[in-house]
């Protein structure tokens, strides 16, 4: 029995048979459309960055806390007559653990850029802006207190684990593996860690995180940032501010 020629390859010849060629050019196509495809699809659903900004350069009166992280308790205004609670950053990749320290319980002027996403909010303290005040209060403004703590009971929510001041609009979208390294260096120089909840708590998906006795969290939570998790522990409000005491031991890689 004979057979077409063009059913075989003779290597010396350095040309395929027809059908190879048929075959191969109709697979190139499939495989670039689906490419195409696939670029389509990943390029119409990119991850949302959010409505994180830097405000204006402004300063904020109010008494500083040190634990966790360091957060200004603002002093009441028209604007905000129950209070306000600001997570507190550094300039660059750092926090301002040192000037809280130093300022413990006092009333301060804190000068920086407001950043804000949603319901969360710290300011980007500028170098040396922490001082104490040198406003014109009155005496009810210098005896300021803030509020105790409001427990809001024990809490498991799903979400991940940022940096305040890049999730809040230093830097877009700033969640999730892509962003875990730079994540990782802020929360080492002391950037306060937010929790972003994927369902929401007392109207919002943020909460300062802390340890089950109200300090810092300890090294290993570095391991969990930018990835999907769930967490259990206490929950307290601060004026507007949702602190979570969570115990790393019970958390869950989803």
């Amino acid at each position: 029995m004979t057979k077409p020629d063009d059913f075989f390859f003779v290597g010396y010849l350095n040309r395929a048979p027809a059908r190879v060629w048929i075959f191969l050019l109709s697979l190139s196509a499939l495989v670039l459309a689906l490419m195409a495809a696939l670029a389509f699809a990943f390029g119409s659903q990119p991850t949302d960055p959010g409505d994180g900004r830097i405000g204006r350069m402004q300063t904020i009166t109010g008494a500083i806390e040190a634990a966790p992280y360091p957060v200004l308790r603002a002093l009441p205004t028209e604007r905000h007559p129950k209070g306000r609670a600001l997570m507190l950053s550094g300039w660059t990749k750092e926090g301002v653990q040192r000037e809280a320290a130093r300022f413990r319980g006092r009333i301060v002027d804190a000068r920086g850029l407001l950043l804000n996403r949603g319901s969360l909010d710290m300011l980007n303290v500028r170098r040396r802006g922490v001082r104490a005040t040198q406003r014109d209060l009155s005496p009810a403004q210098r005896a300021f207190t803030p509020a105790a703590a409001v427990p809001l009971g024990r809490w498991r929510l799903e979400g991940e684990i940022c940096d305040g001041k890049c999730y809040a609009g230093v830097m877009k979208p700033g969640l999730r593996l892509s962003h875990k390294a730079c994540a990782n260096l802020c929360l080492l120089g002391g950037v306060p860690p937010v929790f972003v909840s994927t369902g929401a708590v007392e109207g919002t998906n943020f909460m300062l995180l802390a340890n089950p006795n109200g300090g810092p969290l300890p090294p290993r939570y570095l391991d969990l940032s930018a990835i999907r998790i769930a967490l259990e522990g206490e929950l307290e409000r601060r004026d507007d501010l949702l602190v979570f005491r969570v115990d790393l031991e019970k958390a869950e890689v989803l």
